[in-house]
């Protein structure tokens, strides 16, 4: 037969294992979230000094060594050196000044999604003909593995980009290409035929 004593030590062992229980649960939690923190932490440098300010050589302190990019269009899956990052970065540095701000950001686990606006004000003819004042918002999606970005998922608005002159142009050229042509191949045959002409009348 179970005495008081007994029964009274089973419901104190009982309640301190579901305390411990309780108190590892606390604690993955705290741990994660602090992971989470970090990883926002990764994400929100990264954008500091590559885009909205001129510090691109420090693209190896958040980017993998090499990568997995999932672009808009047919630029899917990806995989890229680290440096790829630098390099687009300096391009867009090279032409004008960027700026922009952070919208929120949402962390789960090893993923960091970043909602902000970008801005590019180009400063050099290429920049302002081809691609012209931008400010657009971007959606990026960065798995953080060791502290480090190892795959992106880039959502842009680019209708809304100055860029889209650029296609423009293209087209035009292109266009342009080909109604030349014919104009080419009537007076190529206009000049065969002036000198053909004193042949034709003799």
């Amino acid at each position: 037969m179970t005495t008081w004593p007994n029964c009274k030590r089973g419901v104190s062992l009982l309640i301190l294992l579901s305390g411990g229980l309780v108190s590892s649960v606390a604690l993955a939690d705290q741990h994660a979230n602090a992971r989470e923190e970090q990883n926002k932490a990764i994400a929100k440098a990264f954008y500091n000094d590559l885009w909205l300010s001129n510090n691109t050589d420090k693209y190896a302190d958040y980017v993998a060594d090499t990568y997995v990019a999932h672009d808009i269009g047919d630029r899917k899956n990806v995989s890229e050196s680290a440096i790829e990052q630098k390099e687009i970065a300096d391009f867009f540095w090279q032409h004008g000044d960027m700026s922009g701000e952070f919208d929120y950001q949402i962390a789960d686990g090893d993923l960091v999604a970043t909602r902000w606006t970008w801005r590019h004000e180009p400063t050099t003819f290429f920049g302002r003909v081809l691609m012209g004042r931008t400010e657009i918002p971007i959606i990026n999606v960065f798995r953080i593995k060791d502290g480090k970005i190892a795959e992106v998922w880039n959502h842009r608005h680019d209708i809304d980009t100055g860029m889209t002159r650029r296609f423009t142009l293209q087209g035009l050229a292109i266009g342009l290409g080909i109604a030349l042509l014919p104009l080419l191949w009537a007076l190529s045959l206009r000049r065969k035929l002036k000198r053909l002409g004193p042949v034709i009348n003799n």
